[in-house]
């Protein structure tokens, strides 16, 4: 987990940051110092004007500029007459397109990530259609009306192709949103019912586990993969199986097979098997916690998609945006009140664990590319000693024609950096006490 972690935010720090070198030196302004990570400084060289390093504290990077107030707050420059080659002599808007350098880089990188993704990948999904069987209402799904076996065949009053889009953001951070569900009535016809879906629902899917109480597909299956050691594969479980029964109950359906093992933890149970042309009988034993030992391989079908270059170069750019637009709305229900802060926000602690404990290439690219996106938008964000602060006193300089004073600019930058300090610890305790 931290390694993958440390790789995307080395990468992605560094390109930001280089955003920032690039445009600076494109004007002309010198560039001191081009670090990735924070001080204490565990490396570093001299090439030209310019130190390169990286710091002992993984967890982000800076360039600095000459000639301006930056984090570092280092301000014995500022009581020099200007140079040529130092940022406060240059141009307002060559210093707004050098502050936002590393946001645009950042942008790209995540549109980039996102096509690769979607050219060397495609889509992959379960149609409404082949989703014939309905869905397993958890835990949450039951909280909000749903019921096992129900169909939904609306979202926010509109058909839909793919079974993802029910747990979509637009149904997420969206508000009022609903399902339209299809529901057995008594006398067995099939009834529309509607389900509202409360708008702090987004909660629910702040980490791993709430997330998979929601709901799941009713799905057939058999078995892809018996545990070496476990009571599956001591009793006789084999790969491709398809468990028929158990205790005489017949189980055509994976949720029904965890029901029935579920509720006998602790206890032998007598399992029917297809194998083949074959019907075997095993016994395992069911572990106190509720397992035997297996994978299950679903049988439901799947709908895979391929794009063109080009298509893929839209869909990647219409992912990379919607993490922005997704940031946006996420915001707006906290200020609401109708999501936690707590819920809502992860710091470095909880970010490395939705990596995982194994190295996966394609989930390790696709959180690349929302970080990268999350990164760009916040920074943006109009607060003193983010790059969205500084451009916003750019703006108000060219808007306005008079240039804030330093004192003014050195004291936001102690405010601004007040308030990062102050988020990332809320950060850090919050993955650790809270989630």
């Amino acid at each position: 987990m931290v390694g993958q972690l440390l790789l995307a935010l080395s990468i992605l720090v560094g390109l930001h940051e280089l955003g920032h070198l690039v445009a600076a030196r494109m004007f002309g302004m010198r560039v001191e110092q081009y670090f990735i990570g924070f001080p204490p400084k565990i490396i570093s060289f001299k090439k030209g004007d310019t130190e390169y390093g990286l710091g002992a504290i993984p967890l982000g990077g800076f360039v600095k500029i000459s000639g301006m107030i930056d984090e570092s707050l280092d301000t014995a420059q500022m009581n020099l007459p200007p140079q040529p080659y130092e940022f406060r002599a240059k141009p307002a808007w060559q210093r707004l397109v050098v502050m936002l350098g590393g946001i645009f880089v950042n942008i790209i990188t995540g549109i980039v990530i996102f096509t690769a993704l979607m050219y060397s990948l495609g889509s992959t999904y379960i149609t409404n259609q082949d989703a014939k069987y309905g869905i397993v209402a958890l835990e949450y799904g039951k909280q909000i009306g749903l019921k096992t076996g129900d169909r939904i065949v609306e979202i926010n009053g509109k058909p839909f192709d793919n079974m993802a889009d029910i747990t979509s953001p637009d149904v997420l951070l969206g508000t009022n949103s609903f399902y339209t569900i299809e529901r057995p009535n008594a006398t067995g016809s099939l009834e529309r019912i509607r389900i509202d879906v409360p708008n702090n629902m987004a909660e629910k899917f702040s980490s791993k586990e709430t997330a998979g109480q929601f709901i799941a597909t009713i799905s057939p299956f058999d078995i892809a993969e018996v545990q070496l050691g476990s009571e599956a594969e001591k009793a006789g479980l084999k790969a491709g199986d398809r468990i028929t029964s158990i205790n005489g109950k017949p189980t055509a359906f994976f949720h029904e097979v965890q029901e029935a093992i579920r509720a006998n933890k602790g206890k032998p149970v007598t399992m029917g098997l297809q194998r083949g042309n074959q019907s075997v009988t095993i016994r395992p034993t069911v572990s106190m916690e509720g397992t035997i030992g297996f994978f299950p391989n679903s049988l439901l079908k799947e709908t895979h998609v391929d794009y063109t270059f080009g298509q893929a170069i839209s869909k990647g750019t219409e992912r990379a945006f919607g993490v922005i637009y997704d940031n946006i709305r996420g915001f707006g229900k906290i200020f609401k009140g109708e999501v936690s802060p707590s819920k809502a926000l992860s710091g470095p602690v909880g970010i490395a664990k939705m990596f995982g404990g194994v190295w996966d290439w394609t989930r390790f690219w696709s959180l690349a590319g929302l970080l990268s996106m999350a990164l760009a938008f916040m920074n943006a964000l109009p607060i003193p000693a983010l790059d969205g602060g500084h451009a916003t006193m750019l703006i108000y300089e060219m808007v306005s024609g008079r240039k804030p004073s330093d004192k003014f600019v050195e004291g936001s930058q102690r405010v601004g950096m007040v308030i990062l300090l102050g988020l990332m610890a809320f950060a850090f305790l919050n993955d650790i006490f809270f989630k």
